[in-house]
């Protein structure tokens, strides 16, 4: 997708223009694009709401730069504890490797790698440990947005020769390779529908004008789409009136081209989220859509569209339905300090008799119950490998089962 300041040359007319008194049009500003497409449209579904605040070429929240995530940003995640999650997933990773059989040519495909210090703390954890597997790996990161993409060659640069850029997952499906696909806390950015119960049925949640031109939710709008009615129609009936809550229904179309990408492998994907019997409890009332910004946590989407980050937990029930659906296996359903903790015992073992303090310290806040490794749970997916056959009664066993319920973010 092309970066809007380079798209089309205004300036370069105005140069060429002999009336010096004229300017270019203004840029609208994203909440001018709402309004317009709320006048077109009708009120939107928060579905399209939220890939417009999100995601709208230069306007949107992830297309304005890469200044949100970290200490000085609006919210914190495992990348920002330090270079040992990347290691650690490199592990993970290598392993990964040899059970395919130590193909001569292998893939990483890394979605929403923000500015890519996740992608050079994998990177150089590989080329570090086993140079076989990393003189034969190919990095990709699929990436639409050029600001995105051009502050992740600035990162790599080093890795220039192992990475490739491209703006879709789907370009990779003439040459599919072994490996693995993953992105850290991408799933809770999909956007999402928002519906509410009321008098004992399913309506969506829309994004209307108010009168005085704010945005406010219209609440009493029939259902049309019918990949949300199938999506709904499994949560059951056991909810209360004003009973309000999120449901991606795209998370099909977000792993069917990472599927073709990969000839076999292993998708991983560590976000905050539950199961779908814990996501749905009827007492959860209000659903879990919060917004990020300086690290505080809110509730209304509408305050500052483009500028704050708008999010909601991952229901990893539908992920593991979806993989089934094209074909894939849940394999491991656990919160992060487990998972983490069982792919750093050869780290761990390493550090006898000459620990790594600091490294330690981000292990400690990486898994800590109280910390990340409560809050955040790692869903593995096996792709075309019949030894990881799961028994058909058994199949949605490990993505359905209930865990302890994350903290706030």
């Amino acid at each position: 997708m092309p970066d809007p300041d380079s798209s089309p040359p205004l300036r370069a007319v105005k140069r060429a223009t002999p009336y010096r008194n004229e300017t270019p049009p203004a840029t609208p500003s994203l909440e001018a694009v709402l309004h317009e497409k709320i006048a077109d449209e009708g009120p939107l579904r928060f579905v399209d709401f939220m890939a417009l605040a999100l995601y709208e070429p230069g306007l949107g929240y992830y297309s304005r730069g890469t200044r949100q995530v970290g200490r000085g940003g609006d919210f914190f995640t495992s990348v920002s504890v330090g270079p040992l999650f990347g290691r650690l997933l490199a592990r993970r990773f290598l392993r990964e490797w040899e059970k395919l059989g130590s193909p001569g040519r292998w893939r990483i495909i890394e979605c929403g790698a923000h500015d890519g210090t996740l992608a050079g703390d994998v990177l150089g954890e590989i080329s570090r440990i086993h140079p076989v597997a990393f003189s034969s790996l190919e990095y990709v990161i699929p990436e639409p947005l050029a600001r995105l993409q051009a502050a992740q060659r600035e990162t790599l640069a080093a890795f220039s020769e192992k990475t490739r850029f491209i703006s879709d997952a789907g370009e990779l499906a003439t040459d599919p390779l072994p490996g693995i696909a993953f992105g850290n806390e991408l799933l809770d950015a999909l956007p999402f529908h928002v519906v509410e119960r009321k008098s004992g049925g399913w309506r969506e949640c829309r994004v209307a004008k108010g009168p005085d031109g704010i945005f406010t939710w219209g609440t009493d709008h029939e259902i049309t789409d019918a990949t949300l009615l199938t999506a709904l129609a499994g949560l059951g009936t056991d909810f209360p009136d004003g009973y309000r809550t999120e449901v991606r229904t795209n998370f099909r179309d977000f792993l069917a081209p990472l599927a073709r990408g990969l000839s076999s492998g292993l998708m991983i994907w560590p976000d905050y989220g539950f199961a779908r019997p814990e996501y749905y409890l009827p007492e959860r009332k209000a659903g879990t859509l919060r917004t990020f910004s300086n690290h505080r946590a809110a509730e209304d989407p509408f305050e500052r569209p483009g500028e704050i980050d708008i999010t909601a937990h991952v229901d990893f029930t539908a992920v593991a339905e979806a993989a089934l659906d094209l074909g894939g296996k849940p394999l491991v359903f656990k919160n992060q300090g487990s998972w983490l903790t069982e792919n750093g015992r050869d780290w761990l073992l390493s550090l006898e008799g000459n620990p790594d303090l600091a490294a330690l310290r981000q292990f400690q806040t990486l898994t800590h119950p109280a910390h990340l490794g409560g809050s955040f749970h790692v869903l593995e997916i096996s792709w075309n490998q019949p030894a990881d056959e799961i028994p058909r009664d058994a199949r949605h066993r490990l993505a359905l089962s209930a865990c302890p319920a994350p903290a706030s973010r």
